[in-house]
């Protein structure tokens, strides 16, 4: 489980002694190292890869076990923040469409009162259905928003928001993250959630990190990724399924291809640390090899392999 959390914000704060911050100044000056690279639009992923080359050349960083889900964690994260972008646009679309709906019903409303009469009957019993089922309508994120926290989900995640008070901090968070639970509260408070997860997760493929220093979001990645949960805690209220928007395909498919880049990297990148070849390199080896067996009467000393 990764945790993103304000580090900076720590090491300055006016509770760390003063010899404490001078030692910590004088040994990070003496490990700094300088980068520098220009961004190219038609080519992010260049300037991702150079900074993962800088960190392999300047750290110890890909020689961890969890080098490579630790990036894929960071890329997931800012995915998210994307995710919600987008989500707030839609949301703006969907209320001005609403806007223009109503105004256009409200001009047909006079010459149309009895038949508003009865879509009103209707709403109210669609209302008593919904009640007597125990279900909710789902929210724009396909999940519910109560009183202390809000759940949106996709097919392979979901995603909890809980605001807490401007200026938390990471050391104040309890989070614990198992396989079919869930626990999240401030320290020295009674836990906010606390409860039996609607189904399995896997815990290495979560975290947890602070917005904005007034809101934490818990990213969850479902075991079973086939089906839309009802809810985030077993006892919490349940949506009705059969309201939930799928997201478009599209998105699923950028999602499989950022994976797939992201593990070429980290691939390349642990190759160059052990000093052996990249993904390309054995390619063209692969490349070689075929053209030698299919043409031995050719000299390939020269060729270059690398």
């Amino acid at each position: 489980m990764a945790i993103i959390s304000d580090i900076q914000e720590e090491q300055s704060s006016p509770e760390t002694k003063p010899s404490q911050a001078a030692a910590a100044s004088s040994s990070s000056s003496s490990k700094a190292a300088t980068f520098t690279a220009k961004l190219d639009r038609s080519n992010p992923l260049g300037l991702v890869e150079k900074v993962l080359e800088f960190l392999a050349q300047e750290s110890d960083f890909f020689k961890k076990e969890t080098a490579e889900r630790e990036v894929a964690s960071i890329a997931r994260a800012l995915r998210e923040k994307e995710r919600k972008k987008e989500e707030e646009e839609r949301k703006k679309r969907r209320q001005a469409e609403e806007e223009r709906k109503e105004k256009a019903e409200a001009e047909k409303k006079s010459s149309e009162e009895p038949k508003a009469e009865v879509k009103k009957e209707e709403t109210v019993e669609e209302g008593k259905k919904e009640e007597e089922s125990g279900l909710r309508v789902p929210n724009k994120g396909n999940g519910l928003d109560l009183e202390k926290y809000s759940w949106t989900q996709s097919l392979q995640e979901v995603n909890v928001v809980i605001p807490v008070p401007t200026g938390t901090k990471s050391r104040f968070v309890v989070c614990e993250i198992k396989k079919n639970h869930l626990k999240f509260g401030l320290k020295g408070q009674p836990p906010i959630i606390d409860g039996e997860l609607f189904q399995a997760i896997k815990p290495d493929d979560c975290y947890w990190s602070i917005e904005d220093q007034s809101a934490v979001s818990i990213l969850l990645t479902k075991h079973n990724q086939m089906e839309w949960w009802k809810c985030l805690v077993k006892g919490d209220p349940e949506i009705d399924t059969h309201k939930v928007e799928p997201e478009p395909s599209k998105l699923s498919e950028l999602d499989s291809e950022m994976r797939r880049t992201v593990e070429k990297m980290m691939f390349d990148q642990r190759q160059k640390q052990l000093g052996l070849p990249t993904s390309e390199e054995i390619e063209k080896e692969e490349m070689l090899k075929k053209l030698m067996s299919e043409h031995p009467e050719m000299d390939f000393s020269r060729a270059k392999r690398k």
